[in-house]
């Protein structure tokens, strides 16, 4: 049975939960990515078969609260943001947490003004090993609530590996998120490393690899983001390629296929074995999910999407990316974007600003609107969108019997265990 966490009621949703549960009931081992169809005759949302808090997310969350609840009266910090979304981050801040740095590691709050008392939480995308360092240099206890994504862990033991096994360490990231700079901070103690963006940075990668640029041209594109000592003619003739978490599973395979060529037409196909690791299991299971889950979202239809979650959260602006390929896709922090039938603000990520949207409602009746979210983000404000879009369409009221179907499944579940 998968853990339950302890988290705030307020995170957990009257109709979302509902929902999810029937689906577990009736699909245990998640082989069934159509959405789940909510029908209010004149609108149906068509919501992903996987999305909101993932098993790392609650595992912070629960963290988080319990560090609150067992140091009344203590200064209690947070390296930087817990997760990407700015309702759970405000709510802990109203409770008293404070932030040491901001999300781009800049500092908010010295670390000479901390006390051996002082509480710190380490974030779930982990943290720099120098930063862990100076803080257990000053007597913090990095441990009791260090909230880190056994997934990150998992990428970092990798990295360790990879350099035990004398390969160089490519991290498929974005080199400002605070998950990718802690996983180059400890991969570059065990090899040499460089992150890489986007599959257009790796095709210039793969362009040294092949021998097609000189070396002498590496730095210029490169510097930035290697490892001290880092000498690429020597480091790049053997790899593995692990990845940001939250990143497009997709794009990171494709960077990793676009390397591998590259070290084959270099080496020849027999040396592959010895200069190319497979690191395909770095991967989270939920970004992978998730991110699968919308892609059966997309094949089942609709006449818009909506993606809720924090405008800075890697793992929901890929949702996006995905749904926009097909759909009118509204990128939304939580409800209070929905202004109107009529007007909608969201983010666009093409220019990274907010904008609004009128008559983004089209006349299709009945309205079927593709609805997911990131991983950061709770059910509860799922449910806030689903209920305000009712609300503007006039059907809130028609809700409950939608969910009667629901309820019945689960009962009937229920009674045959």
């Amino acid at each position: 049975m998968a853990r339950q966490f302890e988290i705030p009621a307020f995170y957990r949703s009257p109709v979302i939960s509902i929902l999810k549960t029937a689906r577990r009931k009736q699909d245990r081992y998640k082989k069934d990515l159509s959405p789940t169809i909510l029908d209010l005759g004149s609108l149906r949302f068509k919501l992903a078969r996987h999305f909101g808090f993932c098993y790392g997310v609650e595992n912070a969350i629960e963290i988080a609260y319990r560090a609150l609840a067992e140091n009344e009266g203590k200064n209690v910090y947070l390296l930087s943001e817990m997760i990407h979304n700015p309702a759970v981050n405000g709510d802990l801040q109203r409770r008293g947490i404070q932030f040491l740095c901001r999300t781009d590691g800049a500092p908010l709050i010295p670390l000479s003004g901390l006390q051996a008392g002082d509480v710190v939480i380490v974030p779930a995308f982990g943290a720099p090993v120098e930063l862990m360092n100076e803080m257990r240099d000053r007597g913090i206890d990095t441990q009791k609530y260090n909230t880190t994504c056994p997934f990150v862990e998992k990428v970092w033991n990798r990295s360790q590996l990879l350099g035990e096994q004398g390969y160089t360490v490519i991290i498929h990231g974005r080199p400002d998120h605070e998950e990718t700079r802690a996983t180059f901070s400890h991969a570059r103690l065990a090899a040499p490393s460089l992150v890489i963006r986007d599959l257009k940075e790796a095709r210039l990668l793969a362009e040294f690899l092949r021998g097609d640029r000189p070396w002498t041209d590496f730095g210029r594109d490169f510097n930035p983001r290697v490892s001290d000592g880092f000498v690429a003619e020597r480091d790049l003739g053997k790899i593995g390629v692990v990845n940001q978490t939250t990143m497009l599973a997709s794009e990171t395979q494709s960077i990793a296929d676009e390397l591998r060529s590259a070290i084959a037409q270099r080496y020849g196909e027999a040396a592959l074995g010895e200069r190319f690791a497979d690191t395909r299991d770095t991967l989270c299971y939920a970004t992978e999910e998730n991110q699968t889950a919308t892609k059966g979202l997309i094949e089942a239809g609709g006449h818009l999407a909506i993606v809720v979650g924090g405008y800075n959260s890697s793992n929901t602006s890929h949702l996006v990316e995905l749904l926009e390929q097909r759909y009118p896709t509204y990128y939304i922090k939580d409800a209070d974007e929905i202004l109107s039938d009529h007007r909608i603000r969201h983010l666009d990520m093409h220019s990274g600003s907010l904008t609004e949207s009128e008559s983004w409602i089209p006349p299709n009746r009945p309205l079927e609107i593709l609805l997911t979210a990131g991983a950061s983000c709770p059910d509860a404000m799922v449910d806030d969108v689903l209920f305000r879009l009712c609300q503007h369409l006039g059907i809130e009221n028609r809700l409950d019997q939608a969910l009667a179907p629901f309820r019945e499944l689960i009962a009937k579940q229920d009674q045959e265990k």
